[in-house]
């Protein structure tokens, strides 16, 4: 490896698993060179509850990843998500300082600084602002530097996260002697590998269905415009099963991956499913129209509650390019139908662009990808704001005590 080149690590530390993947960064390009992945243990719906578990398979994960780079990480980007998350939306407005009407870089920083300002409660940290375009006079502007104009508005999406939970995420990393440079919101990174410039310009809805959570990113005008976090995913379609078909969790898993569907397709009640295939002592049959009535049930629940959570921040009007789903539970058969019939628009599976190697290509990897990628982008532009004592002073309050 070159001095000059930096080792990353994206880590998604996630409910049914632990995904590391390592980049080479030489400053211009990001070579992923080690992955690493274990069965997640001791989270649940994106939260820390056993931390020694949390550790023991995250570190394995690791350990994985950088034998298999055969580099050591320098620092970390870290997925975020869980259901402690929320979002809000705040905006200001300046009036332009000079005389003739010429808009300064001090004018924007104004208003981004009023933006960012509001206070959070008791016990919650930012994870993330994400700017909405400016307007200038009303009218929407990609950069307002020099326009002329009297009035500029600026507004930011704001996600913010109960700091224990946020503290036992970056703990567990740091047990492996790591940095966590970056949190990266786990809908932003998969959004951002799965949608083009394109579609997020046109308006698009990107829903990550995990096994513990499902995290949704809306965009417009080419920016995120509206996030949130379910915690709901997969293993409830697992548990339904387990309650409805008297199972197993293990065995339930294995019913609802062979048979489970996100639409009712089986019309005959006497058309019965193997459990194990082997027609052996112990095996049993299923109606395969109860598993898929039990699937498609709760996988409609959790396309309809996010529907709910977006409110009037969705509309089909202004989403064009429709929904793109990925995550590895968004691989249910029928989902993609379902989620177009919610919504009222097209729907589909994303796919990771053409560049990304094939054992990466699975919806279960967009975000550790994206996060990657996305955590690149944007290092230089947070910078700033953590030199003015943003994210690293929230960091260093969350240490105090280490």
């Amino acid at each position: 490896m070159s001095s000059s080149n930096t080792i990353i690590g994206a880590v998604e530390i996630g409910t049914a698993k632990i995904t590391v993947l390592i980049g080479e960064y030489n400053g211009r390009e990001l070579a992923i060179i080690g992955r690493g992945e274990c069965q997640s243990r001791g989270i649940i719906k994106g939260g820390v509850a056993d931390y020694k578990a949390a550790c023991e398979c995250t570190h394995s994960a690791l350990e994985l990843a950088e034998r298999d780079a055969g580099e050591k990480i320098d620092f970390v980007f870290l997925a975020q998500s869980g259901g402690h998350l929320e979002g809000f939306y705040n905006e200001s407005t300046v009036s332009v300082k000079a005389a003739d009407n010429t808009i300064s870089d001090g004018d924007i920083r104004t208003a981004c600084e009023l933006a960012r300002a509001k206070e959070l409660p008791a016990g919650r940290m930012v994870v993330t602002h994400i700017r909405r375009p400016f307007r200038v006079d009303g009218r929407l502007v990609p950069n307002p530097e020099h326009l002329v104009g009297q009035k500029l508005q600026a507004g930011y999406w704001t996600v913010h996260g109960l700091e224990t939970k946020l503290a036992d995420m970056i703990h567990v990393i740091r047990g492996f002697n790591l940095e966590v440079r970056e949190l990266v919101l786990a809908s932003l990174a998969s959004g951002y590998m799965v949608t083009t410039p394109e579609e997020r310009q046109h308006g698009v809805l990107v829903l990550d269905i995990g096994a513990g959570t499902t995290d949704f990113a809306l965009y417009r005008d080419g920016v995120p415009h509206t996030t949130g976090v379910l915690p709901v995913g997969g293993t409830h379609l697992t548990n339904d099963l387990c309650v409805g078909l008297r199972l197993l969790e293990g065995k339930a898993e294995k019913i609802k991956l062979r048979y489970g569907r996100a639409g009712v397709q089986a019309r005959d009640k006497n058309d019965k499913v193997w459990l194990d295939g082997t027609m052996a002592i112990g095996d049993r049959q299923f109606p395969r129209l109860t598993i898929e009535q039990i699937t498609s049930a709760r996988a409609w629940e959790i396309l309809e509650v996010v529907r709910k959570k977006l409110g009037a921040a969705f509309t089909p009007e202004l989403c064009p390019s429709g929904v793109v789903l990925t995550g590895g539970s968004a691989k249910l058969p029928g989902m993609a139908e379902a989620a177009a019939r919610v919504f009222g628009v097209p729907a589909h599976l994303g796919e990771a662009p053409a560049w990304v190697a094939e054992d990466l290509r699975d919806p279960g990897c967009s975000t550790a990808l994206g996060v990657l990628y996305y955590g690149m982008q944007t290092q230089t532009e947070q910078q700033a704001v953590r030199r003015k004592g943003g994210f690293l002073t929230s960091f260093k309050r969350l240490f105090a005590a280490s």
